[in-house]
């Protein structure tokens, strides 16, 4: 089902378009607000769920469905999605969502209470970072996706990140492809991808350590492109879920000139100078 927000007739027809494309001859596209109150029929109805929900727009509180805002009170609509999410979701239902990077490290109560309740009420699977401008030219906001398994018991053990920079197109507004059409998605059909080409398009690589998050990928040091950070260390940063709160730079040392050394170049160059000039003056 397609849960639109504060959508149009004209946005109906492209979603409709859009399931059409992509093969869903019936899909299930409601005109409504699936905050609202009177939307509150469908909970637990769905084993997975992908969204990109919106994440800003006009929202009437006092409509506002009792239940999300018991989970989480705010009029943050990208916090009150998720909410949305979770009531949405069969007990082992799982669901990947689309949210704007503050949502990973906001300091709000309402903040912090969403990102408590999927680490300590459920299980957060993976968090991952996308790169800067995936959503040109309509919007320049910083964005990850939240992967999660609802199963109000908990079982958040480590939390697997992964810092994409490259999805196969520029990340400017052009949005221009960098690779052959066969090589592009997180299944090339032209098979794996050269570490140049990777560079590019790091999509076949987090499907792969995706599938390794609870073996190899445990291991992996925090320097590396993805990691995983055990959830008691993610309750003591106050939920923080950004990549860069866990993330280890490393640092190249970089081997400084004695600064007499740097001085006794400037007097030389600074003599060569006043030579030239005084040949410059006597062949005047």
């Amino acid at each position: 089902m397609f849960h639109g927000f504060d959508f149009d007739a004209t946005m109906l027809r492209i979603g409709s378009m859009n399931m059409m494309l992509h093969e869903v001859e019936n899909p299930d596209i409601r005109y409504r607000d699936s905050l609202a109150e009177s939307a509150s029929g469908d909970a637990e109805r769905y084993s997975l769920l992908l969204a990109n929900p919106p994440f800003a727009g006009s929202l009437d509180y006092e409509a506002t469905a009792k239940d999300l805002q018991r989970m989480v009170k705010t009029k943050s609509t990208e916090l009150l999605f998720l909410a949305l999410f979770l009531r949405l979701l069969k007990p082992g239902g799982r669901a990947a969502v689309i949210v704007p990077e503050g949502v990973l490290f906001g300091s709000s109560k309402a903040h912090k209470a969403i990102r408590r309740t999927l680490v300590e009420e459920h299980k957060l699977d993976g968090v991952v970072k996308l790169p800067s401008g995936v959503f040109k030219p309509y919007a320049g906001v910083s964005t990850a996706v939240l992967l999660f398994t609802k199963t109000n018991s908990g079982g958040t053990d480590n939390v697997w990140f992964y810092e994409v920079a490259a999805d196969g197109l520029s990340l400017d507004d052009k949005r221009q492809p960098l690779l052959s059409d066969d090589k592009f998605g997180p299944v090339p059909e032209a098979g794996e991808l050269t570490e140049d080409e990777y560079a590019k398009n790091n999509l076949p690589d987090v499907l792969t350590r995706w599938n390794h998050r609870a073996t190899s990928e445990v291991d992996r040091a925090r320097t590396e492109q993805s990691f995983c950070v055990p959830k008691d260390e993610i309750a003591e940063n106050g939920y923080d879920l950004s990549v860069n709160r866990y993330k280890e730079v490393v640092y190249e040392e970089v081997e400084q000139r004695a600064p007499g050394e740097i001085m006794d170049d400037l007097a030389r160059i600074e003599a060569e100078i006043q030579q030239g000039i005084s040949e410059l003056k006597g062949m005047m």
